[in-house]
């Protein structure tokens, strides 16, 4: 394996790439051997990105992985998962006519070879299959649909995929199962995973996808909680996010500025992994439902605490604060920064989802963004002191570009001559369409070649640049894997305030090599 097979993504990842063939050989050998500080394994379409504790881990890992003798080619042979079709997708005439073929020589195809789990990422459960046999490309849909239903079967380059819930995309259906993708009442969730071989079969009855089972009877009022009265442009409950599950295409989510929240958790005395709120921009009213203890941390913002008497007092962020039942807390607009951080102490108690209280917006997993007259329930306050008042850490106002330090992506090797002085030179404007999934950049466009990459891992950070030369900077939602080369990755001690660019304003970069 020579050493450009070996690249390091931000500084906790390293990225080998080989062919795919061998891309479950090498997942597997790092499975069954895992490298000194190793915690997590990512497969891509001709990769492997192994996710460590530290920079100094992924360092060893990238010497150790470079002398590796490259795996041989190996044929999957993990669990066997059988798929019923039924073979009537909207796209199937147009794939025949595409191979030259009928409708019954498309599903013969698709049939006969034996598939298996390449990779899991777009979506959680939702598996790239690649097959041994070789076969047509099929090219994806010149304009994607907004609305794909769940159970929809797909064909898209050399893949086969499940769309394992409703959701935009592009690929070529020709049929649907009510094979159950993606299940939290199973372990792991994903029917499909990494290693695993499946084989379609036609079925002839028309297949009815369930509808989804009513929301749970909320049960009484909590007795201890934060009436919200008003949620601002967006509200959110957010832990430290659900780390180990990338491989089955489930990101870590998150609190997005990490550090406030473990700022805010100190303050009230929670351990740091507590869940909170992260509101976007301000405008938050939060009524007290018994006595709570209150820190906010994040964007600045004029706070307001208002007694049911009429009688008010303004209190500080980096402060903890008292809040006796029915007091109003109220969180003006964001003066520097963007997101606002809430804490209260006891935490914020909703049911977690895989082990996490994290709301991911993209993956649509964890609860719903926070709702005007819904009372979130505080758990019980923890047997420590309440935190001593810090210094909130400065976050951009706008009023000159933010710098955020780089190091050069995996792919940088991908692009013209330039292209890396061109970041660094250019001022980038923050578009309004930026959101947890990504910051949206506007500027002079970079340059690039043609064509995609193979789907590969992302990290928060990792800055990925589209055909229109207009870079987008993944945040703690990002997708798991992605098709377009990343020029370079924002380093981790940036990633907090890359979290607080107010929208509009302007960023630089900075080489932090």
């Amino acid at each position: 394996m020579s050493r450009t097979d070996v690249r390091r993504l931000g500084a906790r990842a390293v990225r080998v790439r080989v062919v795919p063939g061998a891309v479950e050989a090498l997942r597997a050998r790092l499975a069954a051997e895992p490298l000194p500080g190793q915690r997590e394994l990512v497969p891509g379409g001709e990769t492997i990105t192994v996710l460590f504790d530290g920079a100094r881990s992924a360092g060893e890992a990238e010497r150790i992985l470079s002398a590796m003798e490259p795996p041989e080619p190996r044929v999957a042979d993990g669990p066997l998962v059988e798929i019923g079709v039924v073979y009537d997708g909207e796209d199937l005439r147009d794939v025949a006519e595409l191979l030259g073929t009928d409708p019954a020589g498309v599903v013969r195809m698709h049939t006969e070879r034996s598939w298996h789990v390449g990779f899991l990422g777009f979506a959680p459960g939702f598996a790239y299959l690649r097959s041994a046999e070789p076969g047509p490309e099929i090219a994806r849909r010149s304009s994607p649909r907004v609305r794909v239903p769940a159970g929809s079967v797909g064909l898209a380059g050399e893949y086969s995929a499940v769309y394992p819930r409703t959701s935009p995309g592009g690929w070529q259906l020709i049929g649907r199962t009510e094979a159950e993708l993606w299940s939290l009442d199973r372990d792991p969730p994903a029917l499909l995973v990494p290693g695993a071989r499946v084989r379609f079969t036609a079925v002839r009855e028309r297949i009815v996808v369930p509808e989804a089972p009513a929301p749970p009877d909320p049960g009484p009022a909590p007795t201890s909680g934060l009436l919200v009265r008003a949620t601002g442009l967006q509200s959110l409950v957010e832990d430290l996010g659900r780390p180990g599950l990338a491989a089955i295409g489930v990101t870590r989510s998150g609190a997005a500025d990490r550090a406030a929240l473990r700022q805010a958790n100190r303050l009230v005395g929670n351990p740091e992994h507590a869940a909170g709120i992260e509101n976007v921009g301000g405008g938050v009213e939060l009524v007290a439902v018994g006595e709570q203890v209150v820190a906010v941390s994040g964007a600045d913002a004029e706070l307001v605490v208002e007694a049911p008497d009429g009688h008010w007092r303004t209190v500080e962020r980096g402060r903890p604060f008292a809040l006796d039942d029915g007091d109003l807390l109220e969180i003006g607009p964001v003066t520097a920064g963007l997101r606002v951080v809430i804490a209260v102490r006891g935490g914020i108690d909703v049911p977690p989802v895989l082990g996490s209280r994290s709301t991911d917006t993209l993956a649509h997993l964890g609860p719903g963004p926070i709702t005007a007259g819904a009372v979130l329930p505080v758990g019980r306050a923890p047997r420590t002191a309440v935190g001593v008042p810090e210094t909130v850490p400065a976050v951009p106002d706008g009023s000159r570009p933010t710098v955020l330090g780089v190091t050069p992506g995996p792919d940088a090797g991908l692009f013209p001559d330039g292209a890396w002085e061109h970041l660094l030179d250019e001022e980038w404007e923050v578009t309004p369409q930026s959101d947890r999934v990504g910051v949206r950049l506007t500027g002079r466009p970079l340059e690039r070649f043609g064509g995609e990459v193979q789907s590969q891992a992302l990290v928060p950070g990792a800055i990925q640049v589209p055909p229109s030369g207009h870079p987008v900077v993944f945040v703690v939602d990002h997708p798991t894997t992605g098709g377009y080369p990343v020029l370079a990755v924002v380093a981790e001690e940036y990633l907090d305030r890359l979290a607080q660019l107010p929208l509009g304003s302007m960023v630089s970069f900075a080489d932090g090599r």
